[in-house]
């Protein structure tokens, strides 16, 4: 069906999934880390926006956390079902690997994620905070697993094939792996600049709306600070990367480039747009700028880097492909630090909260952040390729055997099925957004004096008495 192969339907079906779910865990790293950082404002000042702020967006953390939960469930299925003999040859890796991030990283999360979410008027102040900070902590040691596990797989070291299937030897070297670490921060990062662009755009259209109240003010100007410093970053962040890349995976370099071939004594000109074409092993209609090339990826004049026909034609990732996906994360990466440049000018200019320019930028680039998230893995992991575990295991090798129907008709039935729940998902968790903070909801507490919100002397009451509040408003569509 399709005109597709089995393999192709089962890459395709395994990247449509993850795509679905790796936009949820980045807004949820995010969101956890700002939802500690509002509640520590507060506990110092005790200024009540902060405490409203935090409010409203753990309710957009609470939603967007169980739909991460859901969409990650069907991914797990996924290694047993459609790549089975991956995980038959790699298993002694990767699953140990998933289920530390299990009993280490989500058991911590839904351990304190109630007492976060309805926890106000139950416990102490300092134990609140406390639960918040836990939280964060977990997703972030929840995204060290799972980027050690495919970073692994990216660099695979530390291990003995022994009878046909993968042995770790070395565990520190397992997780340890070369491109661990810059994974690791580069990820952290994106995670960060998608959520301080989605909670600018949340400020900007409530701005542009006339809604000025001291909430509204302080996350929009919390969100540009934090992408006026966090941008930068990333751009150092994913330099090192691409150089860990070249060292360790230069067939991936060479497509992203769209370098064929190489002259001795040449320098590697950077191919600003062009088109790979992958019969006629050439980039068309290239646009090219000299020496940058050698100076980006060799921090010299006129270095050299492997061409993709230094490689047979088989081991080449698709170049076609990669080439965009990586110039759509650069070119956002870019706007990123164009916009924090622009809100630090109108910051200095005392116009942060009446510039109509900056506002409609950054409502625009709301979404720029989950969008260079995905083509940034979409450049990773189509970069592998051929290889599932790089150098070791061809993909070709790892697929399960299904039947091309088979793949296709799974496939059309979780298109239908992740658009129609998450679509529903994403539409609540927008609603709320829309709604700006000040507007209540699940869970906030009634307004008691914060001095005395300690809850020291209350007694718990039935497990779900916090509950009907959400139930009321999911019910009632708000």
């Amino acid at each position: 069906m399709f005109g597709l192969t089995a393999l192709e339907l089962a890459r395709i079906q395994f990247g449509f999934t993850v795509s679905f779910h790796i936009i949820f865990p980045a807004i949820t790293i995010g969101l956890a880390s700002y939802l500690a950082v509002l509640e520590a404002m507060w506990l110092l000042r005790k200024d009540e926006t902060y405490r409203e702020l935090y409010f409203f967006w753990s309710k957009v953390f609470a939603v967007n956390f169980a739909m991460g939960v859901v969409s990650g469930l069907v991914m797990a299925y996924q290694f047993g079902t459609n790549w089975s003999y991956f995980s038959s040859f790699a298993g002694g890796v990767t699953g140990p690997l998933l289920a530390y991030e299990v009993l280490t990283a989500f058991f911590l999360e839904a351990g304190f994620l109630g007492v976060m979410l309805f926890g106000w008027n139950k416990v102490g102040p300092g134990l609140h905070f406390f639960a918040t900070v836990m939280v964060a902590v977990g997703t972030l040691i929840s995204a060290t697993w799972i980027l050690a596990s495919n970073s692994w797989m990216q660099t695979p070291q530390g291990f003995e094939i022994i009878n046909g299937r993968v042995v770790p030897v070395d565990w520190l070297k397992v997780i340890f792996n070369p491109s661990f670490p810059y994974r690791l921060v580069h990820m952290t990062l994106a995670a960060y600049l998608a959520t301080a662009l989605f909670v600018a755009a949340s400020g900007a259209w409530h701005l542009m709306k006339g809604h000025r109240t001291p909430a509204i003010r302080t996350m929009f100007s919390m969100a540009l600070w934090m992408l006026l410093f966090t941008a930068p970053l990333q751009i150092l962040a994913g330099d090192q990367h691409g150089l860990n890349t070249l060292e360790h995976q230069p067939a991936k370099i060479a497509a992203m480039e769209g370098h064929w071939e190489r002259t001795p004594g040449e320098a590697v000109p950077l191919i600003l747009f062009g088109w790979p074409d992958l019969a006629a092993e050439t980039t068309r209609w290239a646009v090219e700028v000299p020496h940058l090339g050698s100076l980006i990826l060799t921090h010299s004049w006129d270095g050299q880097i492997p061409a993709l026909k230094d490689f047979p034609p088989e081991d080449r990732p698709n170049s076609t492909v990669i080439f965009w996906t990586f110039r759509i994360m650069v070119g956002l990466g870019m706007l990123m630090l164009a916009l924090g440049a622009l809100g630090l000018l109108q910051r200095l200019r005392g116009k942060l909260h009446d510039s109509v320019l900056l506002q409609r930028f950054a409502l625009v680039m709301g979404p720029s952040g989950l969008i260079a998230i995905l083509a940034g893995w979409i450049t990773t992991e189509m970069g592998r390729q051929p290889y599932v575990v790089y150098g070791v295991m061809r993909t070709a090798d790892a697929v399960s055997n299904h039947s091309a129907l088979a793949l296709s008709t799974t496939l059309v039935l979780f298109i239908i099925m992740y658009f129609f729940v998450f679509g529903i998902g994403v539409t609540y968790m927008l609603k709320l957004v829309g709604k700006g903070p000040g507007h209540g909801g699940p869970a906030e507490p009634e307004r008691a004096d914060p001095a005395a919100d300690t809850g020291r002397n209350q007694r718990p009451s039935r497990p779900l008495s916090a509950a009907p509040g959400a139930v009321l408003s999911i019910g009632h569509g708000e």
